[in-house]
């Protein structure tokens, strides 16, 4: 019983099956199952799966790394401070460099947490299994979503680094296959973001056939992401049927994704 999103020119066009009678009867049938999970069952509405999963490599050090966590603060903030979007909102953070590829948080609603990551930098740049460890968790959140009969929609995956992967190359062609199947047949979309001069959109491409890579006009995290939590209200705030244009992108040097 999931909301569909479809992705055309530069809105979301939103398709549904769902019906709010089934949910209540279906929540009350797997309350139990609800108890060993995060998800807060008593919260109807639609639920918008994000997992950033983001480059700290050791490139990052520096001030790069401390606008990208002064980015990700005003994201949760943002977030937290509209209802439709904290409703909806379900983020999870995996990070490749520092540390290798690591979770840093679980898919949570971010009304369920005060806590906010801060990342460090170090280390190479694993892209590829970090992306494969993003696209796990999503898969798994999608199976407890069905399993709780809980309404969503498509999940995010943002994607951004700033230089080249040079992880296990098999690791990376996998993901990147993974990622564009997913993509191709309406099941996620990836929103991936060069960082730098140094920011390899060519293997950024690989991640999406929908999407094409854009950069960040110098170390504009904030505005990326505020534009980002604006994106999820967006879509958020939709009823069935109903088109969403996203908001317009300043912090691009190639004007964001108009044409989505």
């Amino acid at each position: 019983m999931a909301f569909r999103k479809n992705f055309r020119s530069n809105s979301f066009n939103n398709n549904t099956s769902f019906d709010g009678s089934d949910f209540s009867s279906s929540r009350r049938s797997f309350r139990s199952a609800a108890s060993v999970s995060n998800l807060d069952i008593d919260n109807p509405h639609p639920r918008l799966a994000i997992c950033l999963c983001l480059d700290t490599s050791g490139s990052m050090s520096g001030h790069p790394i401390n606008e990208l966590n002064a980015g990700i603060r005003l994201f949760y903030d943002t977030i937290r401070s509209n209802r439709d979007s904290r409703l909806a909102s379900d983020v999870a953070v995996v990070t490749f460099g520092s540390g290798g590829v690591q979770c840093i948080q679980q898919f949570m609603q971010l009304y369920q947490t005060p806590n906010i990551p801060s990342l460090t930098a170090a280390g190479m740049t694993p892209m590829g299994e970090a992306v494969n460890l993003a696209l796990d968790m999503i898969e798994n959140r999608k199976q407890e979503y069905r399993s709780l009969a809980l309404p969503h929609y498509h999940p995010w995956l943002v994607l951004m680094s700033d230089g080249m992967p040079n992880g296990d190359q098999a690791e990376f062609d996998r993901a990147a296959l993974r990622a564009c199947t997913l993509v191709d047949n309406r099941k996620l979309v990836v929103f991936p973001v060069g960082i730098g001069k140094d920011a390899d959109r060519s293997s950024l491409a690989r991640f999406s056939t929908r999407i094409t890579p854009r950069k960040l006009a110098g170390m504009n995290f904030k505005a990326f992401f505020e534009w980002l939590s604006r994106s999820t209200s967006g879509v958020s705030a939709t009823t069935p049927g109903e088109s969403v244009n996203l908001p317009p992108a300043t912090w691009g040097t190639d004007g964001g994704w108009g044409t989505i």
